[in-house]
């Protein structure tokens, strides 16, 4: 029965295996999603100030989430093998400094979260200055030192 019992392991270990590696994505694959993010949060950016001149609480803190969840996953799309290719926009800096980036993507992902807490208490210009503050400016600081310039 041990011999039965080792067996079955090792060929549930295989088989997991194989599927891990059939859900990793290639380098274009890896490169094409993290910029749909990117594109998605510039998006809901945009949508959000739209909402701010509505006064759409609501759209503008359901973003803001949205926006914040991207980040927290964007650090996990700049694997060592995806460098260049694939109209990357991605600078070396972002490798050579991983930390320094993987930093500035979580202050991003909190300061979203955080503005999405704040909007309810807030109006018109108020939440329109706190929207560049917290949601632009993390953009800017990271295309800065990270994006090439366009």
């Amino acid at each position: 029965m041990s011999k039965f019992f080792q067996l079955l392991v090792v060929i549930i270990f295989l088989i997991s295996s194989i599927n891990i590696f059939a859900i990793e994505m290639s380098t274009e694959e890896t490169i094409k999603a993290r910029k749909a993010m990117f594109k998605q949060n510039y998006s809901y950016a945009k949508k959000m100030t739209a909402a701010i001149k509505k006064d759409d609480k609501d759209t503008i803190s359901d973003l803001a989430i949205k926006m914040s969840e991207n980040y927290k996953k964007l650090i996990e799309y700049f694997p060592d093998d995806s460098k260049d290719g694939f109209k990357t926009e991605a600078l070396p800096t972002i490798w050579e400094k991983k930390e320094e980036f993987n930093a500035l993507m979580m202050k991003a992902a909190n300061e979203a979260n955080d503005f999405s807490m704040m909007v309810n208490n807030l109006m018109g210009d108020e939440l329109k200055d706190l929207q560049k503050k917290m949601i632009w400016s993390q953009c800017k600081s990271c295309h800065d030192k990270f994006r090439m310039p366009h």
